[in-house]
């Protein structure tokens, strides 16, 4: 999100949401006026980069990405916006869940900044900060209850929301998380991480139609997830066909096939679980919900369902600070009270 000048300040109140759950830092200061949400600015520093050699994300090198960028981004992104700490109302921050060292950074100098200028400190669910993300760039209310398929490379789950605080998980996935077999399916096809874009990519250049690979529990009403499966028969089927590798149009159309598979499988259950729920929304969001076949498909079936369907942009669909604050300054405008754990939980559940 870009940078834009705050309006006036009457009848305001200027959040800044603090995010390093995994591998990002995000900071983001919103406004919210009268129960509405209004991006102001943020700022985050990808580190890509940093972990692209090993294939996946080193806890000790995120952790110190996250010490070393955080102090530099929240002045910077104040002073981008003529801010100053005293602007503030409120600090929201993720408590979990996430890897637990990079969770630390966060709420460390969130607690810090607090305790310094007199703040509130909110305290955020991470899946709670997806789940609404949805709903952050228009100005209607957020239609309760909506059904919330939350799918990136550490979660893929279903949940009923039912208000503020207020949500049952219907599914999850019982291994890997899609966006994490994307990721490891992509380094078995000799692509760099992150794997998700990269699978995207080459898939565009093949058919979804060449090869037939599994879908976990596929049977209609079973909700459940399960991703290793795919992951486990690509392998498999990439060693019967280690003659093939060097064919461009194999590799894009196994590229294709896989994300048939994974993406058909997210759409069928969550259309499917919003049916026979009574869901009159869809809301989707988590870095795979950028993926542009999984977006028009859901589009599409909530289209013939008679659903409203609604997608996190692409810029918040990776962890973003804007979904952090956003929840917190909608919460504490809804009434309920700043809360922060005395400890970061990194296995943080939805509240119940």
């Amino acid at each position: 999100m870009n940078a834009t000048p705050p309006s006036d300040r009457a009848e305001r109140l200027l959040w800044l949401g603090i995010e390093t759950s995994c591998d990002e830092t995000g900071v983001a200061v919103v406004e919210e006026r009268s129960g509405r949400i209004r991006g102001i600015g943020a700022l985050l520093t990808s580190q890509v980069n940093r972990h692209r050699p090993f294939g996946g994300i080193v806890p000790e090198l995120a952790v110190r990405e996250h010490a070393r960028n955080l102090p530099l981004l929240v002045p910077q992104l104040l002073a981008r916006l003529g801010l100053s700490p005293l602007d503030l109302g409120g600090i929201a921050v993720t408590e979990g869940p996430g890897l637990a060292s990079s969770l630390l950074i966060g709420n460390a100098y969130a607690r810090a900044m607090g305790a310094s200028l007199g703040l509130p400190v909110f305290g955020v669910n991470h899946l709670e900060g997806h789940l609404f993300s949805p709903f952050l760039e228009g100005s209607e209310p957020i239609p309760f209850p909506f059904l919330g398929l939350v799918a990136s490379g550490g979660h893929t789950l279903l949940a009923a929301v039912e208000g503020w605080n207020r949500y049952r998980i219907l599914s999850s996935t019982s291994d890997d998380a899609a966006g994490e077999a994307l990721d490891k399916i992509a380094r078995l096809l000799g692509l760099p991480y992150p794997g998700g874009p990269e699978i995207e990519r080459l898939a565009s250049q093949g058919d979804p139609k060449a090869f037939c690979f599994p879908r976990g529990f596929p049977e209609t009403g079973d909700l459940r997830f399960s991703f290793s499966g795919v992951k486990t028969a690509v392998r498999y089927f990439l060693e019967q066909h280690s003659e093939r590798r060097a064919d461009p149009h194999f590799l894009s159309s196994v590229a294709a096939s896989l994300q048939d598979s994974v993406v058909r499988t997210l759409c069928e259950k969550a259309l499917w679980a919003a049916s026979k729920g009574g869901f009159r929304t869809l809301a989707a969001a988590g870095g795979v919900l950028a993926n542009r076949r999984l977006r028009e498909m859901l589009e599409a079936g909530c289209s013939d369902a008679g659903l409203s369907c609604r997608i996190a942009p692409p810029a918040l669909c990776t962890d973003n600070a804007v979904m952090i604050a956003s929840a917190a300054a909608l919460k504490s405008a809804a009434g309920i009270p700043p809360s922060l754990s005395q400890d970061i939980d990194p296995g943080l559940p939805l509240a119940v």
